[in-house]
């Protein structure tokens, strides 16, 4: 769940975050160390799995035809609606002010950020900084991953509920009385009441009741347990009321647009799921619907993981979720791979790609602006 960070009102790059990016933000070991347990996790599990089952013979069932091919670069196209959808709400939230180039530059280095630091913490600190380094005033930007952090947490709570109630319980939480499934339900439902708390609390605080809220954490603020993060609890408080003074005025149709960016980006991230599902195993046409409903579970679990990026826990998940649809240990965990590498590792790779662009371009503005 991403977290936001200590206040920074001052305009320009003159006067960076506190947490303000440097080569080691984004060090080689702290890309590797994902792939390293997440490649980890998946050679155990194809070793414990090589025992029970014969892998020459699932992959010599796994045929790449022509359809098996279009449904993978299917799972990538959702993926790239996934960032439309982001980097779309970007947009609309500077009021299109924010190219697209730029727009999807700050999406791009958000979700590099994501897949390095544990999922429980997030990575989107550093937002701000990001969309600040394509232009926009950094106290602005906080509010603006505010803003973005609330409308996620919403779309959970809305959506969350609706796919559970449309879908039998013994299906959606995987069929039969097992600990894993029990284990499922109630970590799903223990992290929602929690997001949905959250959200509460983000919605009192930048829309409704902004002054109580600083009242309240600057009381936090002031306990001796927490005085080493007292200026981050004050920092949330004033950014609250900076987004609640720029929310309060905006009309409904920027809400509407904000929020089906948010809904476009989220649904098309799941639909991958269903992309593989139609190519490797077309006999599961019938529980699309099922197969669906079981990634909002996923990715509310995948919330609480501190594992960078959900690594290993992630395969692991997959596997065990999707295990009875798919028949096989070995078929799911082949498919869990090929999931990893569309929703995640692809996003490794464009980090690494965009990443050191990103920051000379960073420090060469911070270092014109400091000269004037």
């Amino acid at each position: 769940m991403n977290k936001s960070e200590q206040s920074a009102t001052t305009a320009g790059v003159s006067a960076p975050a506190k947490n303000t990016p440097t080569k080691s933000t984004f060090s080689l070991w702290k890309v590797m160390l994902p792939v390293a347990i997440g490649l980890g996790v998946v050679v155990l599990m194809f070793w414990h799995d090589a025992r029970e089952e014969n892998f020459g013979s699932i992959w010599s069932n796994i045929h790449f035809t022509p359809w098996v091919i279009f449904c993978i670069f299917l799972g990538f196209v959702c993926m790239g609606l996934r960032d439309l959808g982001l980097t779309w709400r970007f947009r609309a939230l500077t009021d299109r002010k924010l190219s697209w180039k730029s727009a999807w530059t700050a999406d791009m280095m958000c979700e590099f950020t994501n897949c390095i630091t544990p999922s429980a913490v997030g990575g989107s600190s550093l937002g701000p900084v990001f969309l600040n380094a394509e232009g926009v005033e950094l106290g602005r930007a906080t509010t603006l991953m505010l803003t973005t952090l609330f409308m996620d947490e919403l779309f959970f709570v809305i959506s969350c509920p609706i796919v559970v109630l449309l879908t039998p319980d013994n299906f959606i939480f995987a069929s039969g009385a097992s600990d894993f499934s029990h284990g499922i339900k109630y970590t799903f439902w223990t992290v929602y009441t929690l997001i949905t708390a959250w959200t509460f609390l983000l919605f009192l605080g930048i829309i409704w009741k902004p002054a109580w809220i600083q009242k309240t954490l600057n009381k936090i603020a002031t306990w001796r347990v927490l005085r080493r993060w007292s200026s981050a609890i004050t920092g949330l408080g004033e950014n609250m009321i900076a987004t609640s003074k720029e929310l309060r005025s905006k009309p409904f149709r920027f809400w509407l647009e904000v929020f089906c960016g948010t809904a476009l980006a989220w649904t098309a991230r799941y639909f991958v799921v269903n992309a593989l599902f139609l190519g490797f195993l077309p006999s599961t046409d019938h529980a699309q619907w099922v197969i669906l409903a079981r990634q909002f579970v996923i990715w509310v679990v995948l919330m609480v993981s501190p594992t960078p990026g959900g690594a290993g826990l992630s395969e692991w998940l997959f596997s065990n979720y999707y295990g009875d649809l798919v028949g096989t240990a070995g078929m799911a965990l082949i498919m869990a791979v090929f999931w990893r590498v569309i929703t995640y590792y692809l996003y490794l790779i464009i980090g690494v790609i965009v990443t050191p662009g990103w920051l000379r371009k960073y420090y060469e503005k911070i270092k014109s602006t400091s000269s004037k």
